[in-house]
């Protein structure tokens, strides 16, 4: 059995895969599916990567997937953990020393144009869901947004790149870009949008587990 820990992204929090957790069960997995301190400012990485930690125990065969925003503190968590595969999910991808906050010059990022803010993150959720989703989204007011991401080199641990195809938010060349520019990969490829989670669980569930054979 393998534990899939499960890091939400910005505004986030343990809901955004209460879909997956489920789908994964029923594969014959666990989940952790910690929520970081974004709502303390105080706050910072550390702090993000050891509210996982704790929340992971003693548990072993370690997958860390990191949602978005989630991706900046993935890589954390493998760096300081027994991690056997880092799944980087519609990521935010970060690089040595780089402040979040100016991740999105440095990538060329372009908010897309006449676009909700619910059709950019939930093109493709079911409408019950989009519903409740405000319910459990929280302020984001930690310090880690002006803090240089702390690792100076990428963790030595396997490393998949997973993009949604119909991502409105961060759209399918625009991830192709950044993730062969940072990490030199050619990132895989799920049907869905940036909540591919709450879109399309079971197919996102068969996807990581797929990669503890592959």
């Amino acid at each position: 059995m393998t534990t899939f820990v499960l890091i939400h992204g910005g505004g986030g929090s343990a809901w955004d895969w209460h879909l997956l957790v489920p789908e994964l069960a029923a594969r014959g997995h666990d989940a952790v599916v910690p929520e970081l301190p974004i709502g303390d400012r105080s706050a910072g990485f550390t702090d993000f990567h050891q509210a996982v930690i704790e929340a992971v125990g003693n548990r072993d065969d370690l997958v860390v997937v990191g949602h978005s925003y989630g991706a900046f503190t993935a890589p954390l968590v493998a760096d300081r953990l027994p991690v056997r595969l880092l799944v980087l999910l519609t990521p935010m991808i970060p690089r040595p020393g780089e402040k979040p906050g100016d991740w999105w010059g440095n990538t060329g990022y372009r908010e897309p144009d006449g676009l909700s803010e619910e059709q950019q993150f939930y093109n493709g959720v079911p409408a019950g869901i989009v519903a409740e989703a405000p319910a459990h989204g929280r302020e984001q007011v930690s310090a880690e947004w002006d803090e240089p991401w702390p690792l100076a080199a990428w963790p030595a641990v396997p490393t998949r790149v997973l993009i949604g195809r119909d991502d409105r938010f961060f759209p399918a060349d625009f991830q192709r870009r950044v993730a062969a520019d940072r990490l030199g990969v050619v990132p895989d490829e799920i049907d869905g949008g940036h909540a591919v989670a709450l879109s399309r669980p079971g197919p996102l569930a068969d996807r990581l587990t797929a990669y503890l054979v592959s």
